[in-house]
This record gives structure tokens, C-alpha cells and sequence, in this order.
């Protein structure tokens, strides 16, 4: 009788969402919970992806642009990367600057995410960019409060102050290796962030800056890092995250970030983001769950310092460069992951 009873349950859920899904665009939240919450998205490949001619679409099939269709279901904030000198266009000043003005004009939320890289950095690779090649650590952290600065002024000369500030992506070993590595130089880690922290908050005192790791569900990791960069006097105003869990065992991994985020605001009394999401475009249905799971765990955080979620690039479809964990379907419509916004 139980397990029928929970067969049932399934598929109740599954008909009440899949009644949800056809809901319009512009629906206002259902969820109580999201009302104070970040709801956002990492669009950085946007661009890009209007060059190659693809196109965003509502759940009725109406071509919408794809910022605005971010801001119709929901999201209200964008977090965009920034590259240093990439080979092309993208990810560049002019290119962020563009998308951020895009989001601005919707009335958007804006999280700029510095890689300090000419390419994807991340914990398998933080590779200092070509231009600051050979430098000493006295001069990388002049190069990062320069680029901080400038791209930040840039921004500031079109009216735009971002919300949040990540000084370096998926830093688990430290950024701009090898000097910035983590694991052999925490004390130059620190002063890197400390470099990035100094242009930020000469920009505007008010936005808050985030050091983040990958690995949400990953408490010793971030017990050594941050207890790490706490001895060396780093400054950061918020913890960020990343979660990418397994179709199936979503469950478990957001119980260990729910315990590791309220061990970091514990120990550390910092705020918590999650500046990263994602699961399978292919396991919508789990998704939404996952993600809808996630944001009850960061609104029950003490003190009201769980901020929020920000889905990693949920528009790309068609395993667009290759990635499979975006949240639309092959025709460029949003699945019903994205409800988990509402």
C-alpha cells in the first residue's frame, strides 16, 4: 500500500506540472518562498548564440528575446562571465557590457563573474592570462584591480552597478596559477582577492563580492579554503557555490550543500550563493524538483542569509558547444525545469 501510495503521489506531481508548464510566460510567482529570493541565470553564451541564428521561443511557441524571456518566467537577476583577452568577441568588455545593458533595460538584477583568464577558468584550469604573463604577485593583483576596475567603470559609464561581484570562477584551488594557486600559495590567493575586492568597492561600496568554489555538497573543501583564506585575511562579502548533481541522486548532494551552507554561515558568518545549477535538458521533471528542493533549503538558512540560485546557461539547446544541461528543448522552448522559478 505504500509503495502505491507513493506511485500515486508521483504522478499527481507529474500532472500538476505538467498542468503548470502551460501556463503563460507572464504569470507572476506561486511560490511564497521565491519572493525574496535571487532568481537568475547565467546567459553569458546569448550572443553568441543570436550569431549563429538561433532563436528563443515562449511555451506557446512565440519568439521571444531571450532576456526577456528570462524575465517573463520569473528571473530576475543575470549573471554574465568576463573574459580578460578572448580570441574572439565574446565574453570581451563590449560584449558584456551589451548583455548587461539588455538585462538593465528589464529591470534585472546583474552578477558579473570575473575569470581573470582569457578562456574558461575552473578548478581543473586557472591559466593567467596572455598578457600577464611572467608577472610577479605584486603586479598580478595591480592587472586584477585594473581589469576589475575598468571593466566595472565601463559598466558604471552606462548606468549599470551590479548586485554581486565574484572575484574569480570556480576558484577551488585559487586562480591565476601558479602564483594565485591555493594550494601552494594561499597568501598570494588572498591578496589576489583582496585586489579584486579594493576596485569593487572603490566602484560602489554596495556591491557585495563572492568568492566561489564548485562543489556545493563539498564541506571539507570548503573548510579548508575558506578557513584558509580567513587566516590570510582575505575580504569577501558572500560564499558562492556551484551544484550539479546526478539525474538521480539530486537528493542527497542538496542535503550536504543545505548542511555545508549553514556550516559556512556558522563558522564564517557569511551569506550564501549559489552562482551555479544545472541537471540533464532530458530530466526536466527532476530538475524542477531538484531546483524547487534547493531554494526550501537556502530560504530556511539562518538569519536570511541564503540569497538565492542562478541556473547555469539553462538556454542553450541542441547540446549548443556542447552542453547538455541547459533547460529548453530542442525547439528553443523553455521546459518545465524552468517553473522551478515561479
Amino acid at each position: 500500500m505504500r509503495y502505491l501510495l507513493i506511485v500515486a503521489g508521483i504522478l499527481l506531481m507529474a500532472t500538476i506540472g505538467c498542468r503548470k508548464f502551460d501556463m503563460p510566460d507572464n504569470m507572476p510567482a506561486t511560490n511564497p518562498i521565491l519572493v525574496n529570493m535571487v532568481r537568475g541565470a547565467d546567459v553569458s553564451w546569448i550572443t553568441e548564440m543570436e550569431d549563429a541564428g538561433l532563436k528563443f521561443y515562449d511555451t506557446t511557441g512565440k519568439q521571444t528575446d531571450g532576456i526577456q524571456l528570462m524575465k517573463d518566467m520569473n528571473l530576475n537577476a543575470i549573471r554574465l562571465r568576463v573574459w580578460v583577452n578572448p580570441a574572439d568577441k565574446y565574453n570581451n568588455i563590449a560584449d558584456v557590457t551589451a548583455k548587461a545593458m539588455r538585462a538593465n533595460s528589464l529591470g534585472m538584477k546583474l552578477m558579473i563573474d570575473f575569470h581573470y583568464s582569457d578562456s574558461w577558468a575552473d578548478p581543473g584550469k586557472q591559466t593567467t592570462p596572455a598578457a600577464w604573463s611572467g608577472q610577479d604577485i605584486t603586479t598580478l593583483q595591480t592587472s586584477v584591480y585594473n581589469h576589475t576596475h575598468e571593466v566595472l567603470s565601463a559598466l558604471k559609464a552606462k548606468g549599470i552597478t551590479p548586485g554581486w561581484v565574484q572575484v574569480g570562477n570556480e576558484t577551488n584551488d585559487g586562480m591565476l596559477w601558479p602564483l594565485g594557486k591555493a594550494s601552494e600559495h594561499m597568501d598570494n590567493f588572498a591578496l589576489l582577492i583582496n585586489a579584486g575586492y579594493k576596485a569593487v568597492k572603490e566602484i560602489d561600496s554596495n556591491i557585495k563580492v563572492i568568492v566561489h568554489l564548485s562543489n556545493g555538497y563539498d564541506n571539507g573543501l570548503f573548510r579548508w579554503m575558506f578557513d584558509g583564506l580567513t587566516k590570510n585575511n582575505a575580504n569577501f562579502d558572500i560564499i558562492g557555490m556551484s551544484l550539479y548533481p546526478a539525474t538521480a541522486e539530486w537528493q542527497t548532494p542538496n542535503q550536504q550543500c543545505e548542511t555545508n551552507m549553514k556550516d559556512m554561515i556558522s563558522r564564517y558568518n557569511k551569506a550564501i550563493m549559489i552562482c551555479e545549477a544545472g541537471m540533464p535538458a532530458t530530466a526536466p521533471v527532476a530538475t524542477n524538483y531538484f531546483i524547487t528542493d534547493l531554494f526550501r533549503r537556502i530560504h530556511n538558512l539562518p538569519d536570511g542569509k541564503g540569497l538565492g540560485i542562478f541556473y547555469w546557461e539553462p538556454q542553450a539547446y541542441n547540446k549548443w558547444q556542447n552542453y547538455s544541461l541547459g533547460a529548453f528543448d530542442n525547439s528553443g522552448k523553455p521546459t518545465f525545469a524552468m517553473d522551478a522559478f515561479r
